[in-house]
């Protein structure tokens, strides 16, 4: 079914900030039936720089002036996470359709906020969790599905990074760990993209407890978040996140054990991952990432807009991720 009437997906952004130089705002020219329209950043010497650089026709300084624009038939919401819901509600009051960043709130009361507004005005609501649609971890979910490692077990997440200097230095410029802008700290930039994979893979996760704290005292938000979860599937996981460990011992690995084997991979790392099997050696799978990092993904977008495609990322998906989040630091 169609979600716009025209044949073109023509994009408004606002908040071209750091994700928009690569990974997201780019592709939007490169995909068939996509246009990049429109900018919006509150800063006019900044805005005016970024459309220059990549030739968008548009820019404005404020976000109402870029959402009323008649042209422009979606919005991409890029900015902090604070500004996600009033931006979404501005959206969806003017009949856009709505691709915003994520994690997709601070709280999982946003979330549902955000869902209803839009449900409301009857438009579309996609999240930014553009793993579900890369290469790779499609990959893994086509081997979970097809049973390659058994039936799932567990599922194990350990997150560790070491805290730079910079973090510190730069602190009031770093709204990834201020609470009232980011919802929490790096768990919430970084563990919601872990969360949101697994609810790819295995479906929404129904029960979590966990335990979170501040312990090198850097910043204001939670350096540090253990849990476990389960998941409506009956699989069960646990995760361990510390964003101020030793360096040397930083790690980013996911594994998940069935009855006949495992996979493990990176969540931010390249694209790979290691498949071991009862029937078969390890294996080692490779493929190469877009150069914009969300193009599958808007792809779909894109696709879901004009009917052609269903997204695997919206808002009621990353919304649970959210639930999640609350549930392991509260």
């Amino acid at each position: 079914m169609r979600k716009i009437q025209e044949d073109v997906v023509k994009w408004g952004v606002l908040g071209v900030g750091n994700v928009c130089e690569k990974k997201s705002a780019p592709a939007m020219k490169l995909i068939p039936h996509s246009l990049l329209v429109a900018v919006m950043r509150r800063n006019e010497e900044k805005v005016k720089d970024y459309a220059d650089r990549h030739q968008v026709p548009k820019w404005y300084t404020e976000a109402v002036d870029l959402v009323n624009d008649p042209e422009i038939n979606a919005v991409y919401i890029a900015t902090p996470p604070h500004m996600h819901l009033p931006l979404t509600k501005l959206a969806a009051a003017a009949g856009k359709p709505v691709y915003v960043e994520k994690p997709m709130g601070r709280t999982y009361a946003e979330c549902k906020e955000m869902i209803a507004h839009c449900e409301k005005a009857g438009v579309p609501l996609y999240v930014a969790y553009y793993r579900r649609a890369l290469p790779h971890f499609v990959r893994i979910k086509e081997l979970l599905d097809e049973g390659t490692i058994g039936e799932i077990r567990t599922v194990h997440v350990n997150l560790k990074q070491v805290l730079t200097p910079d973090v510190v230095v730069h602190l009031e410029n770093n709204w990834r760990i201020d609470p009232q802008i980011a919802g929490g700290g790096y768990f919430f930039d970084l563990a919601s993209h872990q969360l949101d994979l697994l609810d790819f893979f295995f479906g929404p996760i129904v029960q979590a407890n966990g335990f979170s704290g501040n312990q090198a005292k850097a910043y204001q938000a939670e350096d540090v978040v253990v849990g476990s979860f389960v998941f409506e599937s009956g699989v069960m996981g646990s995760g361990n996140w510390c964003f101020t460990t030793a360096k040397g011992a930083e790690i980013d690995e996911v594994i998940i054990y069935g009855s006949k084997g495992s996979i493990r991979f990176e969540t931010f790392g390249k694209g790979e991952f290691i498949l071991e099997s009862d029937s078969q050696e390890t294996k080692h799978f490779h493929v190469e990432l877009p150069y914009h990092i969300q193009q599958p993904l808007i792809q779909t977008v894109v696709g879901d807009l004009l009917g052609t495609h269903v997204c695997p990322s919206t808002g009621n998906t990353a919304a649970r991720t959210n639930w999640v989040m609350d549930q392991l630091v509260r």
